[in-house]
């Protein structure tokens, strides 16, 4: 999302209560496999932790497996001004999800996200 931020420095003020939590995960070495591996054995495949709770954290695993794969095809592209709309793209699209997936967890309802929701599904029991 660096270029939109560039873009529109406004938005940037969104970053700020961010920055702790990124600032942290980026001085772990490993943070993100470690955050994976937590997530996945602690709360997806804990039986004892609600069902809306491990769907929703399995979700969010897939959508970052996602957003890796996509990150990889990005840099395929090797064109820099496609690469900055693909990223872009691909930025907005996580966040509109994320929002969507906060917004429907607050109101107690499942967040349906095609293809991640379906895989999310078929992964719990």
């Amino acid at each position: 999302g660096s270029y939109i931020l560039d873009a529109l420095p406004a938005l940037q003020i969104i970053t700020i209560p961010l920055a702790p939590v990124a600032y942290i995960y980026g001085s772990i070495p490993l943070a993100n496999i470690i955050i994976f591996f937590v997530l996945f054995l602690a709360v997806v495949r804990n039986p004892k932790i609600s069902y809306f709770i491990r769907f929703n954290t399995l979700q969010a695993i897939l959508l970052d497996i996602a957003l890796f794969l996509l990150l990889l095809v990005g840099r395929v592209l090797q064109v820099p001004f496609l690469f900055q709309i693909f990223s872009s793209v691909v930025f907005i699209a996580a966040v509109g999800a994320c929002l969507y997936s906060m917004i429907q967890s607050v109101l107690g309802r499942y967040a349906e996200i095609p293809t991640i929701s379906e895989a999310a599904y078929s992964q719990l029991r």
